[in-house]
């Protein structure tokens, strides 16, 4: 078991790597989307510890409702900035969040969960976008607040999986063809 945890840790890495370096390869590769988005196998790791389902401080959540029709009148500069405030309010909880706590399993999950918001901010930030005006990052709703691990990953998967996922659909049209 521990070892193909660690056979999928380092297949994630080396999508994650190579994401980093070529976010358009991240907007044109679905699969290495998908094999980014490692929140089922936290969730997973999550119930064989249970003594870290509660968080010892609150958690604001990330923007995830998704209105179709003035998501897709947004620019794209305004989409990355909706995500972005969304990943970075939801980091520096969990940075709080993983101060506060001890060495363990829990400990082990917010760290993991940081890297991979880390990770995210990473890719959005480097994207290569037409110009257009500069968008101050704003958050598009009142943020909620959580003290469970599992709300929390729950909200940051429809993030990915919602507006993560219908940006880099949207952008897809800069991929060129294989």
């Amino acid at each position: 078991m521990a070892l193909s945890r660690l056979l999928l840790l380092c297949m994630v890495a080396s999508e994650v790597w190579d994401a980093e370096t070529k976010p358009i390869d991240f907007v044109c590769n679905r699969a290495a989307r998908r094999a980014m988005n490692v929140v089922a196998e936290m969730q997973n790791a999550l119930k064989d510890c249970n003594d870290s389902m509660t968080l010892s401080t609150p958690v604001q959540l990330p923007c995830t409702e998704l209105h179709v029709a003035s998501w897709e009148s947004k620019s794209h500069q305004e989409k990355r900035g909706d995500i972005g405030a969304s990943l970075r309010l939801l980091i520096e909880g969990v940075k709080v969040v993983r101060a506060l706590s001890h060495a363990g399993c829990g400990a082990s999950l917010l760290q993991r969960l940081e890297h991979n918001i880390n990770n995210y901010l990473l890719i959005l930030t480097h994207l290569q976008l037409s110009q257009g005006p500069v968008e101050n990052p704003v958050l598009s709703c009142v943020p909620g607040s959580t003290q469970s691990l599992n709300t929390v990953l729950m909200k940051y998967n429809r993030l990915i999986s919602g507006k993560l996922e219908r940006f880099m659909i949207n952008l897809e049209d800069r991929c060129t063809p294989q």
